[in-house]
């Protein structure tokens, strides 16, 4: 397993994050549990805002919160002077607790509910972005109950389709987000919009997927935005103050795969937005961008028990962890890959080739196939690496599992950010209605 941030294997032969001995973990926290590598995320967010600073121009980072919002992160985000990416009145909710700055946050989504626009505008948020035409006038109609002025982005698609899974590509012409540029439906956006009393059009937002290894598909969607900002400027006599070129910045998972240094793609970005803007004789836009994924993916690896095993001759071993698809259910949504390793024996040498199962009742609750490992022993610690990006965010409570604890790692300590979840937490909702209580009797 390729070892991120400040994992290493210490004089103990374990696992150690953060300064922190893997196994001293899990006897403290218990398993399933996340563990945040504190000083990586950090250092993330860090490249991203410093090659912004080289690159001259005005701008903001917001992170995505849907990688993995709890508090303590969006604490940690505002102190490293991120903006913030949110997408649900939870989301927003858990910001606002947490004490992050309203101004800095931006609510995305393509179906805000009412509740949500007011909790929002109550907020005083710093920006919404508007996905379609019903979002746009609801807007207009709520901020104008309420007397305020909103400052707006339009998502819009250009048409470019990075090379990703499909079902987190989202920046081609058939999605189910924003505005097209293609069939006018951006233009006309921006020309009703322009008519209404209570919106800022600050700019355009563009988003074109996840887990992106190149640069080409973030100069091309700034060319595209670029080339549209020019004709609403001359059609519309409207300018952009504002350009989002939104994330999908890839992290390592296993071996084989390449991200580029952060710096890489901001440097790629602006470099695209002052050629294209600049050549259009057009005042540079302040430029936004929404890491999250490669802000916190890196940074997480989820420890597990090692439970049963299961080996059919001349086939494959299996060997069940104590969570499964309930705390990571990518495998299972997009075929994602993992590397991992016993953290507890991380110095011996592999002798077998097994299958990581999950222990939810589902066949293909498999978190990883084919890993080379030294021979498996129940009670074993399996660490998982890179989980820190939509496996939190992601969990549920499928088989009335409980969720797992979250630990963040930093210099030597370990600080609990969210509690496993109790057995009052995953049934405490639950109603019997009188009527059943009445016939039990």
């Amino acid at each position: 397993m390729y070892l991120h941030g400040t994992s290493k294997i210490n004089d103990q032969g374990h696992l150690e994050i953060g300064g922190v001995d893997a196994t001293k973990l899990t006897q403290e926290f218990g398993t399933p549990l996340y563990v945040f590598d504190e000083a990586l995320v950090r250092q993330r967010c860090r490249e991203f805002v410093e090659a912004f600073q080289a690159s001259g121009l005005k701008f903001q980072v917001a992170y995505a919160s849907k990688a993995f919002c709890v508090m303590a992160m969006c604490r940690l985000a505002a102190e490293e002077n991120m903006s913030l990416d949110v997408v649900s009145d939870g989301e927003l909710y858990t910001a606002l607790q947490a004490g992050f700055p309203a101004d800095r946050i931006h609510f995305h989504g393509n179906n805000k509910t009412i509740e949500e626009i007011e909790m929002a505008i109550d907020a005083k948020i710093g920006c919404f972005v508007v996905d379609n035409f019903a979002e746009l006038h609801t807007l207009n109609a709520i901020a104008g109950e309420k007397r305020q002025k909103v400052k707006v982005l339009f998502r819009v698609t250009p048409g470019v389709e990075a090379h990703t899974h499909e079902f987190i590509s989202t920046g081609q012409t058939d999605s189910k987000f924003g505005f097209d540029l293609g069939n006018g439906s951006a233009f006309r956006a921006l020309e009703e919009a322009k008519a209404l009393p209570n919106v800022d059009i600050l700019g355009v937002h563009s988003h074109i997927g996840s887990q992106i290894f190149e640069v080409d598909g973030f100069r091309m969607a700034a060319e595209r935005v670029a080339a549209f900002a020019v004709h609403v400027r001359k059609e519309l006599d409207l300018t952009f103050r504002v350009i989002n070129l939104g994330g999908g910045f890839g992290i390592r998972y296993i071996e084989g795969h390449t991200p580029l240094p952060m710096a890489t793609y901001v440097k790629a970005i602006t470099d695209a937005i002052k050629e294209n803007f600049g050549s259009n004789d057009y005042p540079l836009p302040e430029i936004w961008i929404e890491p999250g994924r490669s802000i916190v993916g890196d940074a997480g690896t989820t420890l597990y028990t090692i439970g049963s095993t299961k080996e059919i001759p001349g086939v494959r071993k299996y060997v069940a962890v104590d969570g499964g698809m309930s705390d990571n259910p990518r495998p299972a949504l997009y075929d994602a890959q993992y590397e991992a390793m016993l953290a507890n024996r991380a110095t011996e040498q592999p002798e077998e080739v097994v299958s990581i199962a999950g222990k939810l009742c589902e066949s293909g609750d498999m978190l990883i196939w084919d890993l080379n490992l030294p021979k498996v022993q129940t009670g074993d610690i399996l660490a998982v690496s890179c989980t820190g990006a939509y496996n939190y965010a992601m969990a549920s409570n499928y088989n009335r599992v409980r969720r797992p604890a979250v630990v963040f790692v930093k210099d030597g300590q370990a600080d609990l950010v969210v509690k496993r979840e109790t057995f009052d937490n995953v049934a405490g909702n639950d109603l019997i209605p009188e009527r059943m209580k009445q016939a039990s009797k």
